[in-house]
């Protein structure tokens, strides 16, 4: 669907005579819903809130896409504080969720299972 709406936009600024061309492509990534490194963060987090995640896929596996086609057997998973207006120049970050991020990673980092 992506390229479909590339080849959109193109035509029709090729009908106000432009010159497209297209660069910066990155590769996508699907999530794998049976990720060992998901089961764990979704136990930490449940101890740290008396609730379950809201687990879900959104465009902001960039990095995700990236090193899946480089490592395609690495498991892992994106996640972070909430963010209002991504990549625009009001982007800002919550503080009440970047804390809560904090205190995730911090005990992430200490309970992490080894893989050998």
């Amino acid at each position: 669907s992506k390229m479909d709406l590339a080849n959109a936009l193109r035509s029709a600024y090729e009908l106000f005579g432009c010159e497209v061309t297209f660069g910066g492509s990155y590769p996508g990534w699907t999530p794998n819903v049976k990720s060992e490194i998901l089961d764990v963060l979704v136990s930490i987090y449940e101890k740290q809130n008396n609730e379950k995640p809201k687990v879900v896929a959104c465009h902001a596996g960039l990095e995700c896409g990236i090193l899946g086609t480089n490592y395609p057997d690495m498991d892992m998973i994106s996640f972070g504080p909430t963010i209002h207006g991504a990549h625009s120049p009001d982007e800002r970050a919550s503080i009440k969720s970047s804390q809560k991020f904090y205190k995730f990673v911090l005990e992430i980092l200490e309970n992490i299972p080894m893989k050998n």
